[in-house]
């Protein structure tokens, strides 16, 4: 069968005390080419979730484990190809990303090829993990285990929070995968390389297939002199592309956040665990998620030709920013913060991921253009907005804090007022009041751009 590879995007994962609020956060920009690929925003039900599952991009199939449990997805609205489940949060408040598509080398191939006859992938990774696990460990061994039987068609990171871990897990091979635990203290932007750097086969902080090591060892793929172990030297990359596509976006968020920014936006070697200047906010986390290098001369909105590639495109499909937090009933701590299309042009929403539904406007997403769906209505902000970009960036930052500062308000409410033995239809309805929020201000966003492109038209005499 043949292999499409979907999906380009960027990773951010941040430990409980480097965050404002002692939450852990996964966070992931979801991309596609140069063309629409229409998202929804969806509550599985476990009730809905089959025993037998078999995948469009393979021959892969299984009988799934009973008893699954709900979970919030951000999938494909055109399931013809496969869900593509992007990213969620199931009922035992664990979230989950699925996938960033990473890079590897011909050494390891030659070892361990891709399983492309009935392995898994992108595809299938939430939906046969997310409702299945009860803690971030549990979805990292999980998945391990799917890896090692079954085998992946494409080299993937994965990443798994819950209130008190998070998880970064890169495939390496066809059938081998490794994992870290981020620091508590720290964060990690990964974009789309084999992104650990140095690993330690003995910590309680990593954890791997178990014969990593020894596939490593017996066909000396270790470059080090000092026998130290750094999986991006051995498994990974270091190619041109690298130099333009990946590595800059990781150096500018370091610049952004780390308290020691060090290398230049080329460089192979910089580093995957980071530490903050200070503690981050949902607010920070968006803004350098929506970056393109704004302060350099490699921003394409001040420069005619940039070099590299940023986080912010028109390739960007949704934003999920997975958060549990820990300052509030586990009833009520999981947020499925989301946002649809271009993140220069867009804002996150904080729906409760506790529910029995999701607001329309943001679940019956059609796969032709429909104003009335956040997804294709961002878009058209988007593409109006880009073309005018230092006019309509003031009105368009104004959107964002007001939708943010007003949805926030409504979660403040209802974290005080939701019973929490039974919170689910008090959250489903928050939820659908910060949808109408957020819709109602993006059209007034859009009207007010296109009665400035409107003004600035070619047309005039």
């Amino acid at each position: 069968m043949k292999i499409i590879e979907k999906h380009t995007c960027t990773t951010l994962l941040v430990g409980k005390k480097a965050t404002l609020d002692g939450s852990t956060i996964v966070c992931r920009e979801e991309d596609y080419g140069n063309a629409f690929d229409p998202q929804r925003f969806v509550y599985v039900k476990s009730a809905d979730r089959p025993r037998h599952y078999e995948s469009k991009t393979t021959a892969f199939k299984i009988d799934l484990p009973a008893n699954p449990v709900g979970y919030t997805s951000t999938s494909d609205a055109d399931s013809s190809a496969g869900v593509f489940a992007a990213g969620g949060i199931n009922q035992h408040n664990v979230t989950m990303t699925g996938t960033e598509t990473i890079t590897t080398n011909s050494r390891i191939l030659g070892i361990d090829p891709y399983n492309s006859t009935d392995g898994i992938g992108e595809e299938d990774f939430v939906t046969l993990v997310l409702p299945y696990i009860k803690t971030a460990r549990e979805g990292v061994r999980r998945l391990g285990q799917l890896i090692e039987q079954y085998g992946t068609y494409e080299a993937n990171a994965i990443a798994f929070g819950d209130h008190d871990e998070v998880w970064y897990m890169e495939t390496t091979g066809g059938h081998h995968w490794a994992a870290v635990r981020i620091p508590d203290d720290a964060f990690v932007i990964a974009p789309n390389r084999l992104n650990i750097a140095d690993f330690d086969f003995t910590s309680a902080m990593t954890t791997c297939s178990a014969d990593l090591k020894d596939l490593i060892d017996d066909n000396r793929l270790n470059p080090s002199l000092d026998g130290h172990y750094n999986l991006r030297q051995i498994s990974g990359s270091q190619t041109v592309t690298d130099t333009r596509y990946n590595n800059p976006r990781a150096w500018y968020v370091q610049q952004q956040l780390s308290v020691e920014p060090t290398g230049q936006p080329t460089d192979q070697d910089l580093p995957f665990i980071c530490h903050p200047r200070h503690k981050l906010s949902i607010e920070e986390i968006k803004r350098v998620m929506s970056s393109h290098y704004q302060g350099t001369s490699f921003d394409p909105y001040e420069h005619d030709q940039v070099p590299y590639r940023s986080i912010a495109l028109n390739r960007n499909l949704e934003l999920h920013i997975l958060q549990i937090r820990n300052n509030v009933p586990a009833a009520i701590a999981g947020v499925h913060w989301l946002a649809f299309g271009p993140n220069a042009f867009n804002t996150v929403v904080p729906f409760y991921a506790n529910v029995d539904d999701t607001p329309a406007s943001y679940r019956d997403t059609p796969v032709d253009f429909a104003p009335d769906n956040m997804y294709w209505l961002t878009h058209t902000i988007a593409a109006i907005g880009d073309a005018h970009y230092a006019q309509a960036k003031s009105a368009v930052e104004a959107y964002e804090q007001q939708v943010v500062a007003a949805t926030r308000h409504i979660q403040r409410t209802t974290d005080q007022e939701v019973d929490p033995a039974a919170p689910q239809a008090g959250l489903t309805k928050a939820n659908e009041q910060m949808a109408a929020i957020a819709m109602k201000e993006a059209t007034v966003l859009l009207g007010k751009l296109v009665k400035m492109a409107f003004g600035a038209a070619k047309l005039q005499y």
